[in-house]
């Protein structure tokens, strides 16, 4: 596989916070399928119910 280099910007209180978010991030690319973040991340834009679901699920 190729391997593809991103610049990303993101609004955090802390580096730390966003660090910890774009770490959590590559996981998720690296464990989840193409098709399976999309549907992810589509859930997540649409569908508050579930997305709270699956929050309380994590206990954040």
């Amino acid at each position: 596989m190729k391997s593809y280099n991103y610049k990303i910007a993101l609004e955090e209180k802390t580096e730390a916070e966003a660090d910890a978010k774009v770490e959590a991030l590559t996981v998720l690319a690296k464990k989840l399928s193409t098709k399976e973040l999309t549907k992810l991340a589509h859930v997540v834009k649409t569908d508050p119910a579930k997305t709270a679901l699956a929050k309380q699920y994590l206990g954040v």
